[in-house]
């Protein structure tokens, strides 16, 4: 994933840095990722080279940066910290557990972003309607059904 990382990165115009590399790569296969999951998964800190040193203000850095240039993106579901992925640009959604907090993607039934649309849009130019479902996941029905 390095590898792969570096070039993502040199395609959307981003130095490719060791601490760029490292949260991409700490993203894979860990959708919904908070910065401290991710801090924790690289394992930050001085004393990690292959990291460049990234500090916590670093790693928020690298995550708006990532962010921005549209390689991962933040989602903030209420009540949680902001989350991060890989999955980018394909109008996917989201289901929360609102009792473990699991987060599941939804791939889009229309589409097209933006897949609704405002009765008023208020003079905006709409181009992403962000959705989130929230219930109890499988597991959490499970736990309150048993006696």
């Amino acid at each position: 994933m390095d590898q792969l990382a570096g070039d993502l990165l040199k395609r959307r115009g981003l130095r490719s840095t060791a601490q760029r590399r490292a949260v991409l790569t700490a993203l894979q296969g860990h959708p919904h990722s908070t910065a401290a999951d991710l801090e924790t998964r690289i394992g930050a800190g001085a004393d990690k080279p292959e990291t460049g040193g990234l500090s916590r203000q670093g790693l928020y850095n690298v995550l708006e940066d990532l962010t921005k240039a549209q390689l991962i993106r933040c989602i903030e579901p209420a009540g949680s910290p902001a989350r991060y992925e890989l999955r980018v640009g394909d109008n996917h959604h989201h289901l929360v557990c609102r009792r473990c907090g699991l987060i599941e993607d939804v791939d889009c039934s229309v589409g097209a972003a933006p897949c609704l649309s405002p009765d008023e849009d208020k003079g905006f130019a709409v181009d992403e309607a962000e959705i989130t479902w929230w219930g109890l996941c499988s597991g959490c029905q499970e736990a309150i059904a048993r006696p």
